[in-house]
């Protein structure tokens, strides 16, 4: 029955990522940008509801709209105070200014809250669990794998059947022609990068509640949301939602085959498998 475990605890850490995946996937698919500060959006939503549960005693779920709004606002400013001026610029130059909001990111936070790991252990649903025959589940990983479920579902329908969504589609599809229509393609911009934000803001709410909270947090699921971007298809919401299974199935199954020092390593193999046989990922095109 171990296995069952593992494959439950995959399938609930796949939902997560593929939460994160998704804003990285518009950002991507919209304006052919990768944001490597992605992850400390992240790390900042996690500290948003660590200190408004230390201080203001409020728990991350009740918090959850704040962070979500937070980092959504982060995006949008993100957008007008380095991605516009950089947008059109040749070669790496938004990547790297990217990279350098993430490193400063990352040490402001160090700077101001130190290294050191905090955890939130009292929250609502902190050492609750449920029992499905033989498979005990944690109740933070079934909160945070729900949540991720409805965020990502909401955007696609948010994506497919709003004006809105419509007006990104039609941006990420030629800009110029966009620009015809009368679709005013910094507006969309800007709120691509804010549902972005959004994205991991509500998942960094909800994985304050059964992860370590600190300055390096983000780092890692970054580039787990590049691989499952990747893996999915660059701009395709629905690939990176199964992206984000495939790893997190890949992450716990791996570690528990061949140990859990090389369970990230099964990913990336993956990774580079598909690549090599569909070079723009399962549902590219």
């Amino acid at each position: 029955m171990i296995i069952e475990q593992i494959i439950a605890n995959g399938i609930l850490m796949g939902f997560i990522y593929a939460l994160v995946s998704v804003g990285l996937s518009l950002t991507w698919g919209v304006m052919d940008i990768i944001n490597f500060a992605h992850g400390e959006f992240l790390m900042l939503s996690m500290y948003t509801a660590f200190w408004m549960f230390s201080i203001l005693a409020v728990d991350p779920l009740i918090a959850l709209p704040v962070c979500t709004l937070l980092i959504f606002i982060l995006g949008v400013l993100t957008y007008f105070g380095i991605i516009r001026r950089v947008i059109n610029a040749p070669g790496l130059t938004a990547l790297l200014a990217t990279f350098g909001l993430s490193m400063f990111l990352k040490n402001l936070a160090q700077f101001l809250w130190t290294p050191n790991f905090r955890y939130i252990n009292n929250s609502i649903v902190s050492g609750k669990t449920i029992e499905i025959g033989n498979i005990v589940i944690g109740m933070p990983q079934i909160v945070a794998a729900a949540a991720s479920i409805i965020m990502t579902v909401a955007i696609m329908i948010f994506i497919d059947k709003t004006r809105t969504g419509k007006a990104i589609q039609a941006t990420a599809l030629n800009k110029n022609t966009a620009q015809l229509m009368g679709i005013n393609t910094k507006k969309i911009y800007a709120i691509t990068f804010g549902i972005s934000g959004a994205c991991v803001g509500v998942a960094g709410a909800l994985m304050s509640t059964f992860f370590p909270i600190y300055p390096a947090a983000g780092a890692l699921y970054s580039v787990l949301a590049f691989v499952s971007v990747a893996l999915g298809g660059f701009g395709n919401i629905k690939g990176a939602l199964f992206g984000g299974l495939i790893i997190g199935l890949a992450e716990a199954l791996g570690g528990y085959m061949f140990g859990t020092q090389f369970k990230y390593a099964i990913v990336f193999l993956i990774y580079l498998i598909v690549i090599q046989v569909r070079p723009k990922g399962l549902f590219g095109w």
